[in-house]
């Protein structure tokens, strides 16, 4: 198998239009504006003798919402006293632009609680969306936080309690041209960015996972991990091309999927002792390349780079920790490293960028070899699942409680 990016014609233009008018190296969406965990940043340090200089902090509220970053600005959001809280600071100086709060329960339920999604920027229109856990979908206006739409989604859709589940929704929103796309229903869910109109909307268990773009033989489409299956589904019409099911305790698929070869091979892992493989699609369903139990993704998404699967494997309270690098072919163990527990990653030049999950800052080059960090400093306290961002030389991190770090790796 080759590794393949999402680079189809369609989705390239549809790309280009949304995030034309942002900065180079911004992170507008949740896993970078190439849906995959890497950034194509070259301009920044990944070896120091010294720690780095360490810019702002700020708290923001329980949760692991990861962040994002457009035009001088980065978004996430929190929940304090039964509220979630979008917060907009300056990237470079950690000044409070604004903040928008919304009623919503912090969900504890097994664990602290808190928020689950990452604000979408949408340069396009100059709008940030945002879902909450409860259904709440927001349109904000990104440069004042002023509501230019909201709605709760969940009785919209004619989802029961049984199609969400007990820790609600979780997946971020997608934006493609004038459409928004929502993990909400066993096969997602599709409305109109402007007026928040449903286009399309399907019944079922939804799942964690933000929608993850795709080409389908030259159509635009749109998969989903959600509660009990993977589908992929056309974004104009949310028909099914194709879905296999499976199984997690609780209904919890949290993890991306990540195509190796776009709408034909596609990799999947999740945590409850269930593992990960990689699935070749066949008419409309999936036939398993490997499947076993040396990648569970708990709640991180894995990075694919040049045949090999980089991610966390473990499941909170059952398992430690590990980084781990898979080849993505057989789904073989390459190597594993104990000291980074339940964390997170991304990569961007080549290097691997992780945070521990006691906060730990570490950058070290990818290799089949192992890992062997060049740059290594204490960035914040536990916990740390939510995925780190490097955008524009700045590096921004959060743990559970709420507190956030940027440091400057210009």
């Amino acid at each position: 198998m080759k590794s393949v990016s999402l680079t189809g014609s369609i989705i390239a233009l549809l790309l280009f239009a949304i995030t034309a008018g942002v900065m180079a190296d911004d992170w507008p969406v949740y896993r970078g504006p190439n849906h995959n965990g890497i950034s194509t940043e070259t301009s920044w340090k990944s070896n120091w003798s010294t720690p780095p200089k360490l810019l702002w902090r700020a708290k923001v509220g329980l949760g692991h919402s990861s962040f994002s970053v457009a035009g001088g600005k980065v978004y996430t959001l929190g929940n304090s006293g039964n509220r979630d809280s979008v917060y907009c600071f300056d990237a470079v100086s950690g000044a409070e632009i604004w903040q928008h709060s919304y009623p919503a329960d912090k969900g504890a339920k097994f664990y602290e609680g808190g928020t689950h999604s990452t604000p979408t920027v949408d340069p396009a229109s100059g709008t940030v969306y945002v879902l909450g856990k409860q259904g709440q979908l927001h349109a904000l206006d990104a440069e004042t936080g002023s509501v230019k739409w909201s709605k709760t989604i969940i009785g919209e859709l004619g989802l029961g309690r049984k199609d969400v589940g007990i820790w609600g929704l979780g997946g971020s929103p997608l934006i493609l041209g004038d459409r928004l796309y929502v993990n909400a229903g066993a096969a997602g869910a599709c409305y109109d960015k402007n007026s928040g109109e449903v286009i399309w909307r399907s019944r079922g268990k939804s799942g964690f996972s933000t929608p993850l773009p795709y080409d389908q033989n030259g159509s635009l489409a749109i998969a989903l991990f959600s509660g009990r299956q993977v589908v992929g589904v056309d974004a104009k019409t949310g028909k099914q091309h194709w879905s296999f099911p499976w199984a997690t305790q609780y209904d919890v698929n949290a993890a991306d999927p990540v195509f190796f070869a776009p709408g034909k091979t596609v990799f999947v892992s999740s945590g409850y002792n269930v593992g990960g493989g990689m699935y070749v699609v066949q008419g409309k369903s999936g036939r398993p390349l490997w499947k076993n139990k040396e990648m569970l993704n708990h709640f991180n998404s894995c990075v694919l780079v040049d045949g090999y699967l980089y991610g966390i494997h473990g499941h909170a309270g059952k398992t430690r920790g590990e980084l781990r690098c898979v080849d993505a072919r057989s789904g073989r163990v390459v190597w594993r490293d104990r000291s980074v527990g339940l964390g997170s990653l991304m990569v961007a030049a080549g290097k691997l960028i992780v945070i521990t999950e006691n906060g730990t800052l570490m950058i070290g080059p990818l290799s089949q070899k192992g890992f062997r960090a060049t740059g290594r400093m204490q960035m914040l306290g536990p916990k740390c699942w939510a995925a780190p961002v490097l955008a524009n030389g700045l590096l921004y991190a959060r743990n559970q409680r709420g507190d956030v770090a940027c440091v400057d790796l210009r």
